[in-house]
């Protein structure tokens, strides 16, 4: 007697239920791909009314530009966050290879770097040293 006739999954169910998990898994990751780049076109879009906006109002381009700098920064950090987060997700559903793997931490590795390089020049000073410059203006702790 099969042992999926002792109610056991049967192995080709099996296969066929894993198979549908990676298809959504995979879904799900090209979601987050696709939110991502919507993100950074978006943050973009927004920061250069934004700029317009400001820069025409109060006719101060040159601190409308610095605005226009940190908002662009913060919607690319963003969109950089969920591309990041869709690549691990997608790693599940890829066959792991050397190449992959490698590919993979390559990615991930770009993709930090210019986040923590993005965020460093939104706040003007390196991350560790934040909590100092915050307290130096007198604005409470953010983390």
């Amino acid at each position: 007697m099969a042992l999926w006739a002792c109610g056991a999954v049967e192995p080709s169910r099996d296969w066929e239920l894993t198979e549908q998990i990676h298809a959504y898994v995979d879904l799900i990751a090209k979601a987050l791909e696709l939110a991502g780049v919507a993100i950074i076109v978006g943050g973009i879009v927004l920061a250069t009314l934004t700029y317009i906006r400001e820069g025409g109002r109060a006719g101060d381009w040159e601190s409308a530009y610095s605005s226009y700098r940190s908002n662009i920064g913060r919607g690319i950090l963003l969109g950089l966050e969920l591309l990041v987060g869709a690549d691990i997700i997608s790693t599940i559903t890829a066959p792991l290879t050397i190449e992959s793997v490698g590919l993979l931490a390559g990615i991930v590795l770009i993709r930090t770097f210019l986040s923590f390089s993005l965020e460093t020049e939104i706040e003007g000073c390196w991350p560790w040293r934040r909590a100092i410059k915050d307290a130096a203006r007198g604005e409470p702790d953010r983390r």
